[in-house]
């Protein structure tokens, strides 16, 4: 939620004339007509010498003169505020925006109108006509916003228009405030299956550490409400000044990593439809997956770059909410663009010496930079890559043969690789996943798709 309020009027003898300037800039057509209309009778009424049509004149342009200046007086002082439903929204589905306007002054509005301003991805600007707002009165008025390409939008600064009861003259104020709408990639639901090689799940029986192993070893934590007192630890408490207790045996949990290649070269065409969006909207799908699986997750790219990196070694979730981690995730995915990286060493770098589940999502690859991603194989445990072939998904074919060698030349070296066909759901693959060993053909990994 934001607001910003109107200034009640201008203070000092600058500002007012330049708020005098302002105002009669906002002469709408009616006000420039009747105002023209009023100097050209009282000109004839001075050539003719008819006093009777120069008091018409001189009412004709009084009118709007006299409008602009009660405009330009106005007192009254309106409040508004902006709240997003909800902050983070999916492309291609529907976030409300809800603007209250309340009058704080003692003096009730004329018509108002409202005008937001969004991008327009976002849609047409909105506008709403307020008749009459008592003293102390507040309105609500609501709208939608819907975006195919994920991103961050601005949303604001809202403008008020104010007009008088003869529609004279227009002004317009601006609030400072505004809002940032955030939509994330497309994620899809995703079989709870068990992939090839994959270790025990958060919670399954894998193995257990225990947070104290003696006096010297002990990780202490404050002491919350409902603590045994007997799992006191005195000498840390002694030490921070305040009550520690020792924390119980805590399960290891298992890691993943979710690798995404934004190579600039590794992808063809743009749009909602591209590789490279059901590259990013996958990454996103197997990152909520494998945290509400349980797992530590990280998200690492082509560049090397972890992200968000506030787990130990980069992983998100061991120390945090899932839920946290994967919104911090996502606000990153929403604006992830390619890179101009010509490999995929740096990713390499980083696995080098890793452990725990690794899932690709890759683009084209050449011979290089398809042996270099089999060796990464041997550095982690279980390992699935999802290919790209850019060129199919850009023109609608089928896969060419040298994605399915660069399959091949994975699997041989212990992935679970599958190529990924136009249009393909991720769920499916994913099924397919789970039951398919890395010596499995190439040709088996692509049959059933056309």
């Amino acid at each position: 939620m934001s607001g910003a309020a109107v200034p009640d009027g201008q203070r000092g003898d600058e500002d007012d004339r330049g708020g005098l300037r302002a105002a009669f800039g906002g002469l709408t057509t009616r006000g420039r007509s009747f105002l023209a209309a009023g100097v050209a009778a009282a000109a004839c009424a001075y050539v003719l010498g008819q006093a009777d049509l120069l008091r018409v004149g001189l009412l004709l342009a009084a009118l709007p003169l006299i409008c602009v200046l009660a405009l330009h007086r106005t007192r009254y002082r309106v409040a508004t505020a902006r709240r997003l439903t909800p902050q983070r929204a999916e492309a291609g589905t529907e976030a409300r925006v809800q603007l209250r306007m309340e009058n704080v002054s003692k003096l009730p509005t004329g018509l108002l109108m409202l005008q937001d301003h969004v991008p327009y991805v976002l849609g047409p600007r909105p506008r709403f006509v307020l008749d009459r707002v008592e003293a102390g009165g507040r309105r609500e008025v609501s709208y939608r916003v819907r975006s195919d390409l994920r991103g961050r939008f601005p949303l604001g600064p809202l403008q008020l228009r104010l007009d008088d009861p003869f529609g004279m003259c227009e002004l317009t104020r601006s609030f400072s405030a505004y809002d940032t709408l955030t939509v994330v990639p497309r994620t899809e639901a995703l079989p709870p299956v068990k992939l090839f090689g994959e270790a025990s799940g958060y919670g399954d029986g894998q193995s257990r550490s225990l947070a104290l192993a003696g006096d010297d070893d002990v990780l202490p934590r404050a002491y919350r409400h409902g603590d045994d007192l007997r799992r006191v630890h005195w000498r840390s408490t002694a030490r921070y000044g305040e009550l520690m207790v020792r924390r119980e045996e805590l399960p290891q949990r298992a890691r993943c990593t979710v690798l995404l290649d934004t190579r600039r070269i590794a992808f063809q065409g743009a749009g909602p439809d591209s590789a490279f969006e059901w590259a990013v909207s996958g990454t996103a799908s197997a990152l909520v997956h494998m945290l509400e699986r349980g797992y530590a997750v990280r998200l690492l790219t082509d560049t090397g770059s972890a992200i968000p990196g506030e787990g130990a070694e980069g992983f998100a979730g061991s120390a945090q909410d899932s839920a946290e981690a994967a919104g911090l995730m996502m606000d990153t995915l929403a604006v992830v663009d390619h890179s101009e990286g010509a490999g995929l060493s740096r990713a390499s770098d980083v696995l080098r010496g890793g452990d725990g589940l690794l899932i690709a999502f890759l683009g084209d690859l050449d011979e290089e930079q398809a042996a270099l991603t089999a060796r990464m194989r041997g550095r982690t445990g279980a390992a699935v890559a999802f290919v790209l072939d850019s060129d199919a998904w850009l023109t609608g074919g089928t896969a060419a043969g040298a994605v399915e060698d660069r399959v091949r030349q994975l699997r041989e070296a212990g992935w679970t690789a599958l190529a990924v066909p136009p249009g393909a759901s991720l769920a499916d693959l994913w099924q397919q996943a789970a039951g398919l060993r890395p010596e499995t053909t190439a040709a088996d990994t692509y049959g059933g798709w056309s």
